[in-house]
């Protein structure tokens, strides 16, 4: 089975608010000398929206496209107290622990959807975020960038949003997401049948488990649920693996939207 690891930093210097980001995401340094895009697990969706980023950006990985690398990232008890931004010293004060971060690509630009892209990569980009429920890469929001000469997925933390209401996860798992018709790429996303056999050739329920796997129990105590860990990564699993089985639903969504 292929290395899903991440590696763990540990971040040494905030540098500047991404205020673009619902979240408040922030470009900081770590003890690796690299510079990282870091999600704080005290931001808006806490630690359910570094769930689906970890659970996206593995998924995205797997299959081939391009993505910053994913770390976790802790963060210092003490770090941030000398802050002069109020809202940014509690972000950072309630994030301590273990967050996620992703390599910055210094340079790179944002998507822009005049531009053309290959067909089998945007339909397995419209697979994608179709499969993880991803309902944050349009027009207005592409969560794409350009960098040397090559498109890269970014920020895959609205996917799997079943998760904020934690209800009636198995009919949400064989949904057809309606959502798809707002995709960025969708009238690039001509080969959505070669994508699905593509993706149903890499993907399968012993990468899904280890994708699962990765989630730290430190995510997974939730005051809204008396499940443990071990059964919310559970229900996680059952969620992607139906929703693999049953691709058929979602990508008949996608080609009737394109039509």
């Amino acid at each position: 089975m292929r290395d899903l690891s991440l590696r763990t930093v540990t971040v040494m210097r905030y540098i500047l608010p991404l205020r673009e980001g619902g979240s408040l995401p922030a470009l900081a340094e770590a003890d690796d000398d690299f510079k990282y895009v870091l999600k704080f697990r005290g931001g808006g969706h806490g630690v359910k929206m570094l769930i689906s980023e970890l659970l996206g950006g593995k998924i995205a990985e797997v299959l081939g496209l391009k993505i910053p690398e994913l770390v976790f990232a802790n963060l210092d008890v003490d770090f941030g107290r000398t802050e002069a931004d109020e809202e940014i010293q509690d972000l950072l004060k309630f994030s301590e622990g273990l967050n996620l971060a992703l390599h910055f690509l210094s340079g790179a630009i944002a998507y822009d959807a005049s531009v053309k892209v290959d067909p089998l990569l945007a339909s397995k980009i419209v697979w994608l975020d179709a499969f993880i429920t991803n309902i944050d890469r349009t027009h207005k929001n592409t969560n794409l960038l350009m960098w040397n000469k090559e498109l890269w997925v970014i920020d895959n933390g609205a996917s799997f949003y079943f998760h904020h209401s934690w209800m009636n996860f198995e009919k949400l798992a064989l949904s057809p997401f309606a959502y798809v018709k707002d995709h960025v790429l969708l009238s690039q996303a001509t080969l959505l049948d070669e994508a699905d056999a593509f993706a149903k050739a890499v993907l399968n329920s012993e990468i899904l488990r280890g994708i699962v796997e990765l989630i730290p129990d430190d995510w997974l105590r939730w005051n809204d649920t008396d499940e443990t860990p071990e059964q919310i990564r559970e229900v996680y699993f059952t969620f992607m693996k139906t929703r693999l089985e049953n691709s058929a639903n979602f990508v008949k969504e996608a080609q009737n939207a394109r039509g």
